[in-house]
């Protein structure tokens, strides 16, 4: 039996409704596949940078950290030279102001032909020369010939030899120096200083450590003691 145009186009319409029904649920099959890998990828994008992010600032951290670090250590090595220095004014000027204080040796006209005497003993029993030039202030002159005989005889005694001493009477020591005298032979090829600024300098050199744990106390840091 024959299908009736009224049937064939209501079939028409059937299978047309089932196949947009069909394309309906594709499409949304479609649109939640491309959803779930949309958010699939910027899920995965997003951790991505989150981590160049975080690998980026604790870089940054880091050489934040590092640039504290070096600050740091530049001011503490800044501090402890600004220390060390005014260390080192504070002894200068110490020496100075001893350095000063030995004029006033010379005031005392008996300690300093005792002292002189010293001087001038321990200068020939360094050098042992037979023949031998002393030269002092030109105003110790006397203070040196009053103390001279004694200050052989010494010699003498000690070393059984004998020394011929001159005075030289036109280069005398500068008014700089606070005292003492040289001891010259040999032409000047030997020579002894024994001034009192030369044996300053020789005892504080010395007693440098010593003076340092006077002055700043000991440092517990300090392995050696120069």
């Amino acid at each position: 039996m024959a299908l009736s145009d009224a049937d064939v186009q209501k079939q028409i319409q059937h299978m047309m409704a089932f196949i947009d029904q069909e394309a309906n649920e594709k499409a949304e099959e479609i649109d939640a596949k491309a959803e779930e890998e949309f958010n699939i990828e910027k899920g995965r994008l997003v951790q991505q940078q989150r981590v160049k992010i975080m690998e980026y600032y604790e870089r940054k951290e880091k050489q934040i950290e590092l640039q504290k670090k070096i600050q740091n250590s530049n001011l503490l090595n800044q501090a402890r030279l600004r220390i060390l220095k005014n260390r080192e004014d504070h002894i200068s000027q110490t020496l100075e102001e001893a350095r000063n204080r030995l004029g006033n040796i010379a005031r005392d006209p008996g300690n300093y032909r005792r002292m002189l005497d010293g001087l001038i003993t321990q200068g020939l029993f360094q050098m042992l020369e037979e023949n031998v030039v002393i030269r002092c202030r030109q105003h110790d002159v006397q203070h040196v010939k009053d103390v001279l005989e004694h200050s052989v005889n010494k010699y003498r005694t000690a070393t059984k030899k004998d020394v011929r001493i001159t005075i030289d009477h036109e280069n005398f020591l500068g008014s700089d120096v606070s005292g003492g005298v040289e001891l010259i032979a040999q032409n000047g090829r030997v020579k002894v200083v024994n001034t009192l600024d030369s044996r300053l300098e020789m005892i504080s050199h010395q007693m440098m450590p010593e003076l340092r744990k006077i002055l700043f106390g000991a440092n517990l840091n300090r392995k050696f003691l120069d």
